[in-house]
């Protein structure tokens, strides 16, 4: 329905979604551990990496795209990688090894011990995401997920997992945005605090 009334209705259901998660305690505090743990890894020297498909990979991206350049204000960069973005990587493992190696391959190549992995599957049984993580915990990495009310086979896997109150792709998406953006907003106040705008 593409009028107005339309429009106010579709933005009132993420409304609810946004209502749900601030009077989720569980799930905030499980985010708030999720950005303490990254807090730590950078303070350490090591660094974050971030990977999904589709729109997930929008958000690793997104996210990454945050942390090394700037979220409110100005600061250092902070190291974060995107595995979603190098064509020729991710061409060549789907090649050689298979597309649910795609993640896997990159972190055996890039993660080590203290790193921390963030893994963004709405489902929670994404194959190449629940093998980056089986690899992140082979090699010590901190794992965080993003997903939904279910949870997935991504749940056993991770440090901390953050289940959007939904079963809908779409509102899923939403939470792991926000809650994404939050994260990042409270790793950047933790290491450079200053007021933010």
């Amino acid at each position: 329905m593409t009028t107005k009334a339309g429009m106010q209705d579709a933005v009132r259901v993420t409304a609810r979604l946004l209502d749900a998660i601030a009077a989720d305690e569980t799930l905030c505090e499980t985010a708030a551990a999720a950005a303490r743990a990254c807090v730590a890894a950078l303070r350490a020297g090591r660094k974050l990496l971030i990977c999904g498909n589709g729109g997930s990979a929008a958000d690793a991206q997104h996210w990454a795209g945050e942390l090394v350049s700037r979220f409110h204000y100005d600061r250092p960069g902070l190291p974060a990688i995107a595995l979603t973005t190098d064509s020729s990587i991710l061409t060549a493992i789907g090649n050689d090894y298979g597309y649910d190696r795609v993640f896997a391959r990159q972190v055996e190549a890039l993660g080590v011990a203290g790193d921390v992995l963030l893994a963004i599957s709405t489902s929670g049984n994404s194959p190449n995401v629940i093998a980056a993580l089986q690899a992140a915990r082979e090699r010590g990495l901190g794992t965080i997920g993003f997903t939904g009310a279910a949870g997935g086979r991504m749940a056993a896997l991770c440090d901390h997992c953050i289940r959007i109150p939904s079963d809908s792709t779409p509102r899923i998406q939403e939470g792991h945005e926000v809650l994404g953006h939050a994260i990042c907003a409270m790793i950047e106040a933790e290491l450079f605090p200053r007021h933010a705008p």
